[in-house]
C-alpha cells in the first residue's frame, strides 16, 4: 500500500509553483461548474462575467495561501508573485485565444491578482504558524 501511496502521490517543492499548480486546479474546477450552469440554465456568456472574476480572485487567494503555507518566510511575498504569475499566464492565455491588446485595465488586473496573492499569502504564512 505504501508503494502505491509513493507512486501517485506527487509534491512540488517550491512555493509559488506549488500555488500555481493549486490555483490552476481551483480555476479549472470553478470553469467546469460555470460551464455546468450555463449548459443547464437559460443564462448567456456574458452573464457570467461577475462569476468569472470571483473564480479567479478566489483561485488566486487560494494558490496564495498554499504558496504561503509552504513559504519558510515571507508569506506575502510568496502569495504575491503567486497571483502575479496566475495573473500573467491568464492575460497571455486571452491575448492568445483572443488575439487583443494590452490596456490599463490589464495592468489593474495583474495588480489586482498580485494583491489577493498576497493577502492569501499572509493568511498561509499564519495558518502554518499556528498548527
Amino acid at each position: 500500500m505504501q508503494f502505491i501511496r509513493q507512486l501517485f502521490s506527487f509534491r512540488v517543492s517550491n512555493s509559488v509553483l506549488a500555488g500555481l499548480c493549486y490555483a490552476f486546479a481551483w480555476m479549472m474546477l470553478g470553469a467546469f461548474i460555470l460551464s455546468l450552469f450555463l449548459w443547464l440554465s437559460g443564462l448567456q456568456e456574458h452573464d457570467l462575467t461577475m462569476y468569472t472574476y470571483i473564480i479567479h480572485a478566489f483561485s488566486a487567494i487560494a494558490g496564495g495561501i498554499v504558496s504561503g503555507k509552504r513559504s519558510k518566510h515571507k508569506g506575502w511575498v510568496h502569495g504575491g508573485l503567486t497571483g502575479l504569475f496566475y495573473g500573467l499566464i491568464i492575460l497571455l492565455i486571452g491575448f492568445l485565444a483572443l488575439d487583443g491588446s494590452f490596456t490599463l485595465r490589464d495592468i489593474s488586473w495583474i495588480g489586482a491578482s498580485f494583491v489577493i496573492g498576497a493577502i492569501g499569502g499572509v493568511f498561509g504564512i499564519n495558518l502554518k504558524n499556528n498548527m
